[in-house]
Order: structure tokens, then C-alpha cells, then sequence
């Protein structure tokens, strides 16, 4: 399973770290992620902003993306996920 991140944040930490430990061992990118986040197995930072939802569906569709989990609030209040 490939899931992308979006976010750089102690939340979005959280949620690649616990994706990370799936025994399904899905391949992570976090957009933008954080040096924390790129010390994870099988993780790809992507130089995206939470709120460019142009550059992160364009990932989705280059990385062939099966899940998006979006931590912060302002991208979800812009309509990222419509």
C-alpha cells in the first residue's frame, strides 16, 4: 500500500510513525514531512506545501497513491479532500 502524509507537524509524526509500524509495511511520502519523519523505513519526503492541492494530487497521481491521511486543519478547511 502506498500512502501519502501531508504535513510537517508532531501530529503528522504520529501518524506516519503508527502507519510505519503496519506489518503491511506500506511505502510512506509526507508532504512536507519533517526530519523526524525522514528517519522512518520505506518514507519519501515530497518538497510540497500542506496547501498546494495541485502539486499533491499530481503526487498522488505520480506515485500512484492508495490512501491520503491530511493532518493539518487548513488544508482540510480549503477543500483538499474534495
Amino acid at each position: 500500500m502506498r500512502i501519502l502524509v501531508v504535513g510537517s507537524g508532531a501530529r503528522e509524526h504520529a501518524l506516519a510513525w503508527a502507519l510505519a509500524q503496519s506489518p503491511q509495511q506500506p511505502e510512506l511520502w509526507c508532504a512536507p514531512g519533517n526530519p523526524g519523519i525522514a528517519t522512518l523505513p520505506r518514507t519519501t519526503l515530497l518538497p510540497i506545501g500542506v496547501n498546494d492541492a495541485e502539486a499533491l494530487c499530481q503526487a498522488v497521481v505520480d506515485f500512484q497513491i492508495d490512501l491520503v491521511v491530511v493532518g493539518p486543519e487548513d488544508p482540510l478547511a480549503q477543500g483538499l479532500t474534495d
